[in-house]
């Protein structure tokens, strides 16, 4: 089957029985291997020198090899399991296969280098790596939808000097001793130079691997599903979200860096491969017809995450990524919805955090009163939309880069302003560069937070506590977020947004309507700041700085709502996890989390543009000339305009 610019056809050329046959006893070998030892020593994190007992990076490997037989046993058209690849399509065999190879090679490569050799790989290790290479072999050899004809694309070739000059500062690096002042400094220089060629030499792969596999889309339409009761339609939405509140437990679980990158690597291919095959469109689908449900379980699977920890270790993070997620939904008000590029947002939530802080009874605010949760949540929001409303009154009338840079500025000025109101340089009311310390836990109707609650038998600590406080936060910024989004305001942020000349020719106010984006921004920020106060215990200055190796701060967040998806809801919260989570687990990383953070924003701005879970919009604007016209009843093809 073949549509305009694409085709059904294999990357390499075999029978189809034969190419079937190769991608399962791939796909059967990586599940084995979890079954067997991968090394012979303890050493390597997670101990996978068990049989029948799998671990670690074991448990990525079973899942990978079962995900990539059932999608090839689906479209096969086994009996029974049809339902797991309703488009029939090969691609989304050769994404879980790919998965398999992604996390086996890296096991395999990650052992080899903490042990000292591939001789420390047992011959499990050796099934997982040829196993995995075996099905994406085999998956190479089925018929995949692919695009006729893709161009090549090469780089800027002065960029591939990094590839030399990269080892040529290592080696002399190490004929420096390390007594002398500068070895520190080429360490870091070379290390750097390293991360860039190897950026370099990955992005260049892909576009060669791109131009030979061709992969694409064949239109096909999506059978129609089988007729099922409301019951088990709901049913399997639970079941849905219960499945992605066990694959987001695991992924901030995780106890170390290699553990957490296999995640990645798998959690990557499985969502792509299970999009591709269709499944994905039916969840999608049914979570439309189910709205209520839907909120409803997306809700429940979150506020049960706590019930899942043995203590507040990981739940700290959670509490942290929600944090993190409702300030950067605040911040999607702005740019993605507005237009207005805002460098300086992190400000709004520092201003929340200190005035919850001042009125919240700490022995070290000069104000000296503790108001209630309430009111605190009420001056922290309230206080941060005046400040939204007067930063935004003098420079909205800007545009484009001139507009960042005020407000890049308006982030500066409020940490170098906490930082002088120490009693010497100016008066004393946030204690500078010392903040206000000693913060007491909140109280809500009684419900001191900062005390261990027992619910349903299951005991829940302090960030438990702050966590499930926190999720209502998140609640009511995404239904603000959505209302919005949907109302006449909404629509008048976009037509801005798009063209703020036509709009205003249109009769919208473009001043007023950017001053009530950045007031509504700045007090959900604001609304967030006031937990963070309380759930850190201290507000310093260096918290709400514009870049840092870890996040909350401008650049992390912006970045979380670019990578995520600008103008939805799911996009900045997915970017957000993220973007907290990466440089929290992987901390071998520490001395480059910057450098890398940078080369996989290019890397991301080049492959997909429009973000991780993008807008209809977004992905006519970046990739219109890639996506088929959809016909009408009057043979007019939908344009941007009309899609």
């Amino acid at each position: 089957m073949t549509t305009t610019g694409t085709e059904t056809t294999p990357v390499i050329s075999l029978p189809g029985r034969t190419a079937a046959l190769l991608t399962g006893a791939g796909a059967l070998a990586v599940t084995g291997s979890a079954l067997t030892p991968w090394t012979w020593t303890s050493d390597y994190p997670g101990d996978l020198t068990y049989y029948g007992s799998p671990a670690g990076l074991q448990w990525l490997a079973l899942t990978a090899g079962l995900v990539t037989l059932l999608l090839l046993l689906a479209t096969q058209g086994v009996p029974g399991l049809r339902w797991a690849a309703p488009r029939h399509s090969h691609n989304a065999v050769l994404f879980a296969a790919t998965g398999a190879l992604a996390v086996g090679w890296f096991s395999a490569l990650s052992i080899a280098s903490d042990l000292g050799g591939l001789a420390n790989l047992e011959p499990g290790g050796w099934a997982l790596a040829a196993g995995s290479l075996l099905a994406v072999t085999g998956a190479l050899g089925l018929p995949l939808d692919r695009r006729t004809a893709v161009p090549p694309r090469i780089l800027d070739r002065r960029l591939f000097l990094l590839v030399p000059i990269a080892p040529t500062v290592w080696f002399a690096t190490h004929a420096i001793p390390d007594d002398k002042p500068v070895a520190p400094v080429l360490t870091a220089l070379a290390g750097g130079l390293a991360l860039a060629a190897g950026a370099v030499l990955l992005v260049q792969l892909g576009h060669l691997a791109n131009t030979w596999l061709r992969l694409g889309t064949v239109q096909r339409p999506l059978p129609a599903p089988r007729e099922l009761p409301s019951w088990a339609e709901v049913g399997l939405i639970v079941v849905a979200f219960a499945a992605g509140l066990f694959a987001i437990t695991f992924g901030i679980d995780t106890e170390y860096g290699e553990l957490f990158t296999g995640y990645l690597l798998l959690a990557a291919s499985v969502v792509a491969a299970l999009g591709r095959s269709g499944l994905l469109a039916r969840l999608r689908a049914l979570t439309v017809k189910y709205q209520t449900v839907t909120t409803g379980a997306a809700f429940a699977a979150a506020a049960s995450f706590p019930f899942t920890q043995t203590s507040d270790q990981y739940t700290s993070v959670a509490t942290n990524i929600l944090i993190f997620a409702t300030v950067a939904l605040g911040l999607n008000i702005v740019v993605g919805l507005a237009g207005l590029l805002d460098l300086g947002y992190v400000a709004f939530l520092g201003v929340g955090a200190y005035s919850a802080a001042l009125v919240s009874g700490s022995p070290a605010s000069p104000i000296h009163v503790q108001f209630p949760f309430w009111a605190a949540v009420l001056t922290g929001a309230a206080v941060s939309m005046v400040f939204g409303v007067v930063i935004g009154a003098p420079t909205l009338r800007l545009r484009g880069d001139y507009l960042a840079i005020v407000t890049l500025g308006f982030g500066e000025i409020f940490r170098i302003t906490m930082l002088n109101l120490n009693g010497t340089t100016g008066p004393k009311i946030t204690n500078g560069s010392n903040g206000i310390p000693r913060i007491p836990d909140l109280q809500i109707l009684g419900w001191d937070l900062g005390k261990p609650t027992t619910v349903l038998g299951v005991e829940l600590g302090r960030f438990s506590n702050y966590y499930l406080l926190m999720l209502l936060v998140t609640a009511l910024v995404v239904l603000v977020f959505a209302r919005v989004g949907n109302s006449r305001i909404g629509r008048a942020w976009v037509a801005i947004r798009e063209d703020e000349t036509a709009a205003e020719a249109m009769g919208i106010n473009g001043f007023r309507l950017k001053l009530l984006a950045f007031a509504l921004g700045a007090c959900l920020a604001g609304l967030a700041g006031t937990v963070q106060a309380h759930v850190s215990y201290t507000v310093t200055p260096d918290q709400y700085t514009f870049a840092e190796a870890l996040p909350p701060n401008s650049a992390f967040l912006l970045a979380a709502v670019i990578l995520g998806g600008m103008g939805t809801i799911s996009g900045p919260l997915a970017g957000a996890t993220l973007l907290f989570l990466i440089p929290k687990k992987l901390e071998f990383l520490a001395d480059y989390q910057l450098l890398a953070f940078g080369i996989a924003l290019i890397v991301l701005m080049r492959v997909r543009p429009e973000g991780l879970i993008p807008n209809r919009r977004r992905q006519l604007e970046f990739h219109e000339a890639a996506i088929p016209a959809q016909p009408t009843g009057d043979g007019v093809a939908l344009t941007k305009a009309g899609a």
